[in-house]
């Protein structure tokens, strides 16, 4: 991820969600406005997660999006980091099964796209598997043993469920690194070749998102 401070930065992901290596900080200056086509999700395993999360977010100096509710599909909430990167706080479950954790379940990356299709098939081009495909509304990839979930969803669709605008210009400040890189997708997010020494026991098999940086 590209932010300004990379230490100020550093200190808001540790403290607000306890992220250190799963996601990596490098400086950028480049011109950025409004909504960056990009979400993160945080999956964990109950409410009382989803706000223990959220709460030490807004403590640590994130803006609130969407307020941790209840809805028919579970529990969540939306925050803006100060980088402004967006991150959502989430579980499927309804109650709780024991008292709240910071242990995250799994970390989802969505990319905004205008053409949901058409990005599904330029990916499957360089490699990646389909494990889940939602008409032309949503794709999740198969990231295998990745600590990174990747998916793509439609831009104004992705923008609606943050609580913000879907519009916005310059760059996305996002980097991917991959053993399926070099390139840049047909919506400009970037990837990058990721040295083998960076990835998770496993992933040197695998074509799959290994870190962000």
């Amino acid at each position: 991820m590209e932010v300004a401070d990379p230490t100020a930065a550093n200190r808001f992901y540790t403290e607000a969600f306890g992220l250190d290596t799963q996601i990596r900080l490098r400086a950028s200056e480049e011109p950025t406005t409004g909504f960056r086509g990009f979400t993160l999700s945080l999956t964990v395993s109950q409410p009382s997660t989803v706000k223990s999360l959220v709460d030490s977010a807004l403590d640590a100096g994130a803006a609130p999006l969407k307020p941790v509710t209840k809805s028919l599909w579970g529990y969540g909430g939306v925050v803006q980091a100060p980088d402004g990167a967006i991150w959502k706080v989430a579980t499927s479950a309804k109650k709780d099964t024991g008292p709240a954790t910071r242990q995250i379940d799994k970390i989802v990356l969505l990319l905004g796209v205008e053409d949901v299709a058409a990005s599904k098939r330029f990916y499957v081009d360089r490699g990646l598997t389909v494990a889940k495909s939602f008409a032309r509304k949503y794709v999740e990839f198969d990231t295998g043993s990745s600590p990174i979930k990747l998916g793509l969803y439609g831009r104004r669709a992705l923008a609606k469920d943050a609580g913000v605008s879907p519009d916005g210009t310059g760059s996305h400040r996002l980097t991917i690194g991959s053993d399926v890189g070099p390139f840049t997708d047909p919506d400009g997010f970037a990837w990058e070749a990721a040295p083998l020494s960076d990835a998770a026991p496993g992933l040197a098999s695998q074509q799959l998102p290994r870190h962000l940086a």
